[in-house]
């Protein structure tokens, strides 16, 4: 059968990747350039081609699984879980499966993407190619949101647990002047900054040196957690889930929106698919299973918090989990070793996040939207080691000294507005390429997407203004960088100006 899916010279062209390769259309007006698609075959022939050097494909099922569940599961549910549980009360089990729920419909979309275009960009690469370059952009700058500024509350988190074990262990507590931003108590969170470093650290090493470390610590907080729920569960009292939802349906949204951080990072091993062995197989199937274990991990372990401790209580600790190991065990020995684990969980969350987005800022870079340097690939490791370092130093800012709540909900509306073009992006390849290899499809299309979609905008509706509000001016800042910047450089922009130049 005969693809049509071609779209006209004008809109796309196809040849060797680079501002060399040669071109095949007129150089289109400005309003042509922002719709212009990158064909999926020279996203395809891009793959791991860097400034220097390439990146290596030694990733495996196992270890892309591990980086989207090292991603995801950490401070969602060490800490947010004490943010949310006030709104929606004991009923924060459901808040949890409406996120969830909300993340799977865009989990499908992502499979289904990754599966067919494995490259670095993730859902800035699927919109490139089916949404055109604006699109594209934005979105990306919405990943620059959900992973850069995720990496600054993620850190955050991990500082408040690492008090917790010191309290624990050796009494003292890290003074509020070094480990809370101004406005909190203090002048700057330097745990925070600390562990985005280490991080930075880990990840010069090598893709495949950092995955192993990776899925050592993915192991390490997956059996804190179940360790948590079997001491825990001898701590319910049927009485604390009543009343179920003490502010209705409205508090059940709302935190099921701030609740929806938590499964931020389940499209972390998107962001590999050019450093994946196999890609096109393993790359759905790491998405759909990480998403399936820590949707069941946090559920459970919400579910017998809720029953351990009074709903009331949880905004009063930053720390929720530990308290209520202390609570149940009337010992703090639990309480420390659930902190030294939370401890290793939220740095495997830091590690795997900073990972996924400079693997998506190396795509950007590629296409020549901002600026090279993210491009640049060291040849002894294979890493893009300037990226790393510059991702390092502005999340470590952000962490050092901007509160967590700011950041999560930031992070939350980021990731939701990337998450619902990725849905959109799934209906119109179907329609543009429907002859095109799919390793996994989405089922009952198109009423999936259009529910991950749908869902998504609701999520977002449930967001408070000031979270809107500093949405759009991040919005504003991110079209005049492309507009000033990304519009001038964009490299299928000199291809159709070589084309024009040669008549």
């Amino acid at each position: 059968m005969p693809d049509h899916s071609a779209a006209p010279p004008s809109v796309e062209h196809s040849g060797p990747p680079g501002p060399g390769g040669p071109a095949q259309a007129p150089a289109p007006r400005r309003g042509g350039q922002l719709m212009r698609r990158k064909p999926v075959e020279r996203l395809m022939a891009e793959g791991g081609q860097g400034a220097g050097g390439a990146l290596r494909r030694s990733l495996s099922m196992w270890q892309l699984t591990m980086i989207s569940i090292g991603a995801t599961l950490g401070t969602g549910i060490f800490v947010v879980l004490g943010e949310a549980t006030p709104l929606a009360g004991p009923a924060v089990a459901i808040s949890f499966v409406l996120a969830g729920l909300t993340a799977l419909f865009s989990a499908l979309s992502y499979a289904e993407l990754a599966g067919s275009i494995p490259v670095s960009g993730s859902s800035y690469s699927y919109a490139y190619a089916t949404m055109g370059e604006l699109v594209a952009w934005v979105c990306g700058w919405c990943l620059v949101l959900e992973y850069g500024i995720s990496v600054a509350a993620v850190a955050v988190g991990w500082g408040q647990y690492l008090d917790e074990l010191l309290d624990g262990t050796l009494g003292v507590t890290i003074p509020d002047a070094v480990s809370a931003p101004l406005g909190e108590g203090g002048f700057v969170n330097l745990p925070a900054l600390v562990v985005i470093l280490l991080a930075m650290v880990f990840l010069m090493g090598g893709a495949k040196e950092s995955a192993r470390i990776n899925a050592t610590m993915v192991v390490i907080k997956i059996v804190t957690l179940l360790l948590f729920c079997g001491i825990g569960f001898f701590g319910i009292q049927a009485g604390n889930y009543a009343p179920l939802a003490p502010l209705g349906v409205t508090g059940v949204s709302a935190a099921a929106a701030t609740l929806f951080f938590s499964y931020i990072g389940f499209d972390a091993a998107s962001t590999a698919g050019e450093e994946a062995k196999n890609p096109k197989r393993d790359l759905p199937r790491a998405i759909m299973l990480s998403l399936l274990i820590v949707t069941v991990l946090y559920c459970v372990v919400a579910l017998v918090a809720v029953g351990a401790m009074p709903w009331q209580d949880f905004g009063d600790t930053d720390a929720a989990l530990a308290r209520i190991m202390a609570d149940v065990t009337g010992t703090d020995l639990w309480s420390v070793v659930l902190a030294a684990g939370a401890v290793v969980a939220i740095a495997s969350v830091v590690f795997a996040v900073l990972y996924g987005q400079t693997r998506i800022l190396f795509a950007m870079s590629r296409d020549g939207l901002v600026p090279r340097v993210f491009a640049r690939v060291e040849a002894r490791t294979g890493t893009p080691r300037a990226n790393t370092l510059i991702v390092s130093a502005f999340c470590g800012i952000l962490a050092a000294t901007i509160p967590l709540g700011e950041l999560a909900d930031a992070t939350s509306i980021g990731t939701l507005f990337a998450f619902a073009l990725v849905n959109v992006a799934v209906i119109v390849l179907r329609r543009t390429r429907p002859t095109m290899n799919r390793t996994f499809r989405v089922a009952l299309f198109p009423l999936t997407p259009l529910l991950g979609f749908g869902f998504c905008v609701w999520m977002m509706a449930s967001l408070p203004a000031a979270t809107w509000a500093v949405f759009g001016g991040w919005m504003a800042v991110g079209l005049a960088v492309y507009f000033l910047y990304g519009v001038r450089h964009s490299r299928l922009a000199a291809d159709d100006a070589e084309a024009a130049a040669d008549g």
